[in-house]
């Protein structure tokens, strides 16, 4: 089953770390990621860039609005998303417990972990209800 790991982080005890442990943090990391990879769960990521360079949109009065992000007024910011294929949550949480950056972000990082919808079923009938419009 598919999980999909938000990884989230206070952008200001980031920046407060030295070079070295900038780099020792990050090395960490990355070797977790290469473990996932070799026992096949991990699926795909991406690191985000900070929350400043975010923009969200909304519908206002029937027109799009483009904000600068970031939307959460929160210390933590998402900073990236990983994508494991696991047996179940219980695994997931296992998994993802052992990351490197919960202990190495000095409290200001967490993982949200949710399983990944199964859109198979809904994208057919999607598909059908279209194709027939279309006739």
């Amino acid at each position: 089953m598919k999980y999909i790991c938000l990884g989230y982080m206070d952008e200001k005890i980031f920046e407060s770390f030295s070079e070295s442990e900038r780099n020792n943090f990050v090395d960490k990391c990355f070797a977790y990621d290469e473990e996932l990879k070799k026992t096949g769960h991990y699926i795909g990521g991406e690191a985000l860039q900070p929350g400043i360079n975010a923009v969200i949109l909304r519908i206002q009065n029937g027109k799009v609005s483009v904000t600068d992000g970031p939307y959460a007024e929160t210390k933590e910011q998402i900073g990236g998303i990983m994508i494991l294929e696991v047996d179940d949550l219980n695994h997931a949480i296992q998994l993802m417990s052992k990351h490197p950056s919960l202990v190495l972000s000095k409290g200001g990082g967490s993982w949200e972990i949710r399983p990944a919808a199964d859109l198979t079923a809904m994208l057919e009938t999607s598909e059908q209800r279209r194709s027939a419009a279309k006739k």
